[in-house]
């Protein structure tokens, strides 16, 4: 457990300064290919923990959202890609951590704990794996249960044309507008005690309803 702890929490200098120049040359890249645009940072927190939760339409979306803030954001990825010692720091150094593939839930929820308790940032595609098209599905519902047990906030985020750009089954990054909306954050009240599945409930309504208000207006923005 200590080993994949520390692929959770740790922070060397070495992985911040990686993960600095790594954003910084995906922003450069994605602001000339897909002249990536982006309006609501402001309400992106600048300290402490808290859910980024981002509509999912492309392999693009988590370079996409790494521009929303400068703080290294982080992500659950399969064990299997730590078994190379050299990748499973790269993928560390870039946010990533390990997460066994057909674990229980409760298991993946334990460790994006540990990341929020630790106060960083976590990425969450609330709709699960890729979808398509301009509806947001379904929510599940533990981009809310993390945050409201953490007490910390969701930030819903749409992100216009990227299915345009890298659709499933591309291989290639399409020239296409992108455009990243944030919304404000979203919060359930949590005084330390138990937070009511309800309560969890009717986060995960709020979010998606923001998601999609969200989505339309960045899809409209990239001309989608």
């Amino acid at each position: 457990m200590t080993r994949v702890k520390s692929h959770i929490v740790g922070q060397s200098l070495a992985s911040r300064l990686f993960y600095s120049l790594a954003r910084t040359l995906v922003g450069a890249f994605v602001r000339i290919w897909n002249r990536a645009t982006m309006e609501g940072r402001e309400n992106i927190p600048t300290s402490g923990a808290f859910v980024l939760a981002p509509v999912h339409r492309s392999n693009m979306d988590t370079p996409y959202a790494s521009l929303t803030t400068r703080r290294r954001l982080r992500f659950m990825g399969k064990d299997s890609l730590w078994k190379n010692k050299a990748a499973g720091w790269f993928l560390s150094a870039l946010g990533g951590f390990p997460v066994s593939r057909g674990t229980a839930d409760r298991e993946a929820l334990r460790r994006c704990a540990e990341v929020l308790a630790a106060g960083e940032p976590l990425v969450v595609f609330a709709e699960g794996e890729r979808k398509s098209g301009p509806v947001v599905a379904p929510l599940f519902e533990g981009a809310a249960y993390l945050a409201a047990r953490a007490g910390v906030p969701v930030v819903p985020v749409g992100i216009g044309g990227s299915e345009r750009v890298m659709p499933k089954g591309a291989r290639m990054i399409r020239p296409r507008k992108v455009t990243l909306v944030i919304g404000k954050p979203l919060y359930v009240e949590n005084d330390g005690g138990r937070v009511p599945r309800q309560a969890i409930h009717d986060l995960t309504n709020r979010l998606h309803e923001e998601l999609q208000r969200l989505f339309d207006q960045a899809q409209i923005r990239a001309g989608a």
